[in-house]
């Protein structure tokens, strides 16, 4: 059987341990599980630049050149309403299509970007996980 764990109040164990309390210390109660929306912020993960698709490259360039951009919706902010991004405000994150070759439809690829330098965000399943890339492989 598996014992979850238990959390000890770090002014318990001062007390235990430098006032000469009792060793009887309570323990608190284990947090709430976890959802799976809530782990999906930490989901972010890395690409190298290189290994992106040539049209998420064609993309990335047309938002340094400050467009045309092939889609109207493209530069409309991102509302990580699925909230796998890192959370800030509204404003904050813009969207632009990644063109996929054979598609009828804007398909599913994107680059999300955010105010920083070089924080841009791609994502081939229509958000469900996106990846930071990384300029320097």
């Amino acid at each position: 059987m598996k014992i979850p764990p238990r959390f000890i109040s770090v002014a318990a164990i001062a007390a235990a341990l430098f006032l000469g309390g009792p060793a009887t210390v309570a323990a608190e109660a284990a947090p709430a599980p976890v959802s799976a929306s809530v782990l999906s912020t930490a989901a972010v993960g890395d690409i190298c630049y290189s290994a992106l698709p040539s049209q998420a490259h064609d993309t990335l360039d047309l938002i340094e050149q400050g467009g045309p951009y092939p889609y109207e919706q493209d530069g409309t902010v991102f509302q990580n309403r699925e909230g796998v991004l890192p959370q800030q405000t509204t404003g904050y994150y813009h969207e632009y299509t990644v063109i996929t070759p054979g598609s009828d439809t804007r398909g599913a690829r994107r680059i999300v970007t955010g105010e920083r330098s070089q924080e841009d965000y791609y994502t081939a399943d229509h958000y469900a996980t996106f990846d930071l890339v990384d300029y320097a492989c």
